[in-house]
């Protein structure tokens, strides 16, 4: 298994060794001791949850509060997604920016998003099936979003797909209102949450 950290701190791409023969393949895609020896902390498992999407379907902007703000790994296994990790974190280097990686169920490549960094995506197919391991579970008083087609953020969805959004990822603010109205996590309180976690 190859592990590469993408451009935002906290953003990780996973690229499983895939064992193909003529019954169909065979692939890990997490391995604990990998994972922490790389990442330098353990995932705690609290949720694993399976999203199905039509094509076009867009899910995110999506954040939680830190601490204990929700860590996810996941991968798609049918079809594909454009997935999406946005850095959040005020006062974090690369605040604003956005890293995209194409998880589909040919190369069979897992995406981990730290604490404190918003994540979306887009389906490229029909039924893009999405599965995630979650460090925590979901609490609604909790969980935030921006919106994925704010213009500042600039996100370069694919095109030629129409993007189909739920009423509350529609309604979401943009990464500058969300800023102004104290949603978003500080880089200075996640490396202080990142710490404890590897202590």
């Amino acid at each position: 298994m190859s592990m590469r950290p993408l451009g935002i701190d906290g953003a990780w791409v996973f690229e499983p060794k895939v064992f193909p023969d003529s019954r169909g393949s065979f692939h890990e895609w997490f391995h604990g001791d990998d994972f922490r020896e790389t990442i330098g902390q353990g995932l705690t498992l609290s949720q694993a949850n399976c999203s199905v999407s039509r094509r076009g379907t867009l899910r995110g902007v999506h954040f939680a509060d830190v601490p204990p703000g929700q860590a996810k790994y996941l991968k798609c296994v049918r079809g594909a997604v454009f997935d999406v990790i946005v850095d959040i974190r005020v006062g974090s280097p690369t605040f604003g920016h956005w890293e995209s990686v194409l998880l589909d169920d040919e190369r069979h490549r897992a995406v981990y998003v730290a604490e404190g960094l918003g994540h979306a995506f887009m389906a490229l197919t029909d039924d893009a099936t999405v599965v995630y391991l979650c460090s925590e579970g979901y609490a609604p008083g909790r969980e935030h979003g921006i919106n994925p087609l704010d213009a500042e953020l600039g996100i370069g969805w694919p095109a030629g797909v129409e993007p189909l959004l739920s009423e509350k990822d529609a309604a979401a603010p943009t990464l500058a209102r969300a800023r102004r109205e104290g949603l978003l996590p500080t880089y200075e309180e996640c490396l202080g949450f990142y710490a404890k976690l590897r202590a």
